[in-house]
């Protein structure tokens, strides 16, 4: 793969039908359409050929792009946790307080 490192190949990999190949796998099958029309050809009976493969690229485009930002998701995610993990004191913990503790004695006004 060219964009991405090898170390990307350690993720699981994202589903492949998620939001992204289906966003750009209908703007490859408008691409198409869009050129049928200009060409004044019948928008949806011309070129079905180059209509699918238009989606299937515009699929795969979303499906690598997906995987790309999650990739960088993961890694931005890893750095985060490292630099929480190599300072502590910038991060304390809270103690949990009882819900009796925050919330104030009601007393009903007539």
């Amino acid at each position: 793969m060219v964009f991405l490192p090898d170390e990307a190949r350690s993720l699981p990999p994202p589903p492949l039908f998620n939001k992204g190949s289906a966003w750009l796998g209908l703007a490859g099958w408008g691409a198409a359409l869009l050129d049928n029309g200009f060409n004044r050809r019948p928008v949806l009976r011309a070129g079905v050929h180059r209509q699918i493969l238009f989606a299937t690229v515009g699929w795969f485009v979303g499906y690598y792009l997906i995987k790309r930002t999650e990739y960088a998701h993961a890694k931005r995610d890893r750095e985060l946790f490292e630099y929480v993990k190599q300072h502590p004191e910038d991060f304390k913990t809270k103690e949990k307080k009882r819900i009796g503790e925050l919330l104030e004695d009601f007393c009903p006004i007539r």
